[in-house]
């Protein structure tokens, strides 16, 4: 009897070929010896960036990449997912990032689950078999999160705001906004800590991503 054969002589299904993407080093060795221990999975590639994700995705044709958010140089996780999406690979996000802005971000890209990397071995394995097969998994907190986004109403945000938000999107910093709206630099970043708090984000970059996805730029 083969190794691709079962005990009862039919053949076993094939392992998932799993692409690992993260630019830690220490962290892929951990991911690959971890996932060397469980049954069913094959890691067939590792990247350290997110063009090296999207090249390795195009050449090695994985089931399933094990994405990281944030890459460092580059094109962060989020864009190489939303390249890689449409190939028919899935991705299944790997992060210790679990703000609103980064789940919608990774979601909205096309990514198939979102799992936190403090979750269980026995949870990332079910993951990634549950990837394979194109159904969705997040991890307890990250499902929390979007439930309780999708039952709260849209962030009704003041023309103030709005405006700032516009400044914003155009990459300005604080001093030009002020500059621009004829307002001090202390009331702008007022006005910046409400927008965080009702876009649920804590970063520009991630109230710039929450304002386009919900159509709040003009």
């Amino acid at each position: 009897m083969t190794s691709a054969e079962t005990s009862a002589g039919t053949p076993a299904s094939p392992a998932i070929r799993v692409l690992l993407c993260d630019d830690h080093v220490v962290v892929r060795a951990g991911l690959l010896a971890l996932l060397d221990s469980a049954p069913g999975i094959e890691v067939v590639g590792e990247a350290g960036s997110g063009e090296e994700a999207v090249a390795l995705a195009e050449k090695l044709r994985p089931d399933v990449v094990l994405m990281d958010l944030q890459l460092g140089a580059g094109i962060d996780g989020v864009e190489a997912t939303r390249r890689i999406a449409p190939t028919g690979v899935h991705v299944l996000v790997l992060t210790t990032y679990d703000t609103d802005a980064d789940i919608t971000r990774a979601i909205g890209a096309g990514a198939t689950g979102y799992l936190l990397k403090a979750e269980r071995p026995e949870e990332l394995f079910a993951a990634i078999h549950a990837a394979a097969e194109g159904r969705t998994t997040l991890s307890p907190p990250v499902a929390s999160r979007v439930m309780a986004r999708m039952r709260s109403p849209q962030p009704t945000l003041t023309e103030r705001e709005l405006e700032i938000l516009e400044q914003l999107a155009q990459g300005l910093g604080n001093r030009d906004i002020a500059r621009a709206l004829f307002i001090s630099e202390a009331t702008v970043k007022t006005h910046l800590g409400r927008i965080y708090d009702k876009l649920g984000v804590d970063t520009r970059a991630g109230a710039v991503s929450v304002a386009k996805e919900q159509r709040l730029l003009g």
